[in-house]
């Protein structure tokens, strides 16, 4: 099967522009999406010590905090900034999430908390997520994030500029097409709707698939305090959009007003 390569602009995007690292350490919003995820997965997670596959795992941020759990991780990446910084985390190679050079039935847990942000065609998700599942254990856990449909018109609103008209026609592009061709500021990207996302997952093969908002519906409040002069979002407002978060859980409605989706699936036992 041939590949064709990532898109050279996401590739530049992250290997040149910007620092995931800092966006989810440092960011308001980023730091909500990097301990919702970290309460999501650790939920679901096998017991310590078990082998992940952080696929996509950029600089090895979410890999950090596995291996202080006590996780076996082996990091893949296709930006070789990302590879090195996450070297000195856990074992990380260069490679595409297409086209895993692992072996069958070998991991845990298989990690995509990147790979579907930047693949518009749908045959290419398609691979990464039967991908996750042939390398996962039979009964294994896979989880994938994706950003959400509606998080551009949440995010530019924080922004305060959504009021000007060239604001209004992209973010209407992206909520029609679902994606965005990067022209400008962020890079070629795809855009999920929760059961959208979900249905990827069952058509791959994975089982008990569960959707979760993971900044939940009020975010962009915390984002827009952080935008506007002061001191930014109190420590009082980030805990009440993570109390939101995981109020909104139970209500799938809610999940179209979150920044990021993160999806849950067992990969099924297979027959000797």
């Amino acid at each position: 099967m041939t590949i064709p390569e990532l898109d050279p602009a996401v590739l530049r995007f992250y290997g040149e522009t910007v620092d995931e690292d800092s966006r989810l350490r440092d960011s308001a919003d980023g730091r909500m999406e990097l301990e919702r995820t970290k309460q999501l997965l650790r939920r679901f997670l096998p017991p310590a010590p078990a082998r992940v596959l952080d696929v996509g795992g950029a600089t090895g941020i979410h890999a950090e905090w596995l291996v202080e759990d006590g996780y076996e991780v082996h990091l893949i990446d296709p930006v070789p900034r990302h590879v090195e910084r996450a070297s000195a985390v856990c074992r990380a190679t260069l490679g595409d999430a297409r086209a895993l050079n692992e072996p069958d039935d070998s991991y845990d847990v298989v990690l995509l908390l990147g790979p579907l942000y930047h693949l518009p065609d749908p045959v290419d998700r398609y691979r990464v997520l039967t991908e996750a599942v042939r390398t996962a254990k039979p009964g294994g856990l896979v989880a994938a994030a994706a950003i959400n449909r509606y998080a551009s018109l949440f995010e530019h609103v924080s922004y305060a500029h959504l009021y000007q008209d060239h604001m209004q026609q992209s973010v209407a592009n992206i909520m029609s097409t679902a994606v965005y061709d990067g022209e400008r500021g962020f890079t070629l990207s795809y855009f999920h709707r929760a059961e959208e996302l979900a249905s990827e997952l069952v058509a791959a093969g994975m089982l008990e698939v569960q959707v979760f908002g993971i900044e939940g519906p009020a975010w962009s409040l915390v984002k827009a305090a952080e935008q506007q002069p002061g001191e930014g979002p109190t420590d009082e407002l980030f805990a009440s959009a993570m109390a939101a978060a995981r109020l909104a859980e139970p209500y799938p409605e809610l999940l179209a007003a979150s920044s990021h989706l993160l999806a849950v699936g067992r990969t099924p036992y297979r027959l000797p």
